[in-house]
């Protein structure tokens, strides 16, 4: 799957699983909360899928450079994201925290359904 066609899968979880909570969420300061973790989760996950695709065909060094490096750069960047949200943009924690943990769960599961996918063999039905 490329990355367009992932990155629209990755919008319309998203999209409708915000539809769905949006309503019960009650005040703007839970809905901002729970909208930034689900960005920050879509995010991280189209970057892992962007990594992943790109390494590729690549020599098992560039491979676990993109990979394992990739995480660690991602997992920075979340880090310092979330410090952001809850200092700069005053969210509340729980909502924040509930919402990208949730979305991170629920990618990390696509992303692998996705790669078992693409890189199991084919059986051929006779």
């Amino acid at each position: 799957m490329n990355l367009g066609r992932y990155a629209l899968v990755v919008l319309g979880i998203v999209g409708g699983s915000l539809a769905v909570v949006w309503p019960l969420l009650g005040d703007d300061r839970r809905r901002g909360a729970v909208l930034f973790g689900a960005v920050l989760a879509a995010a991280n996950t189209l970057l892992a899928h962007f990594l992943v695709r790109w390494s590729v065909g690549r020599s098992t060094g560039a491979f676990l450079g993109a990979v394992l490096g990739g995480m660690v750069g991602r997992m920075g960047l979340m880090l310092t994201a979330v410090v952001a949200g809850i200092l700069a943009l005053e969210l509340p924690k729980v909502p924040l925290a509930v919402s990208l943990l949730a979305y991170f769960v629920l990618f990390l599961v696509v992303e692998l359904a996705v790669l078992q996918k693409q890189t199991s063999p084919r059986v051929q039905l006779r």
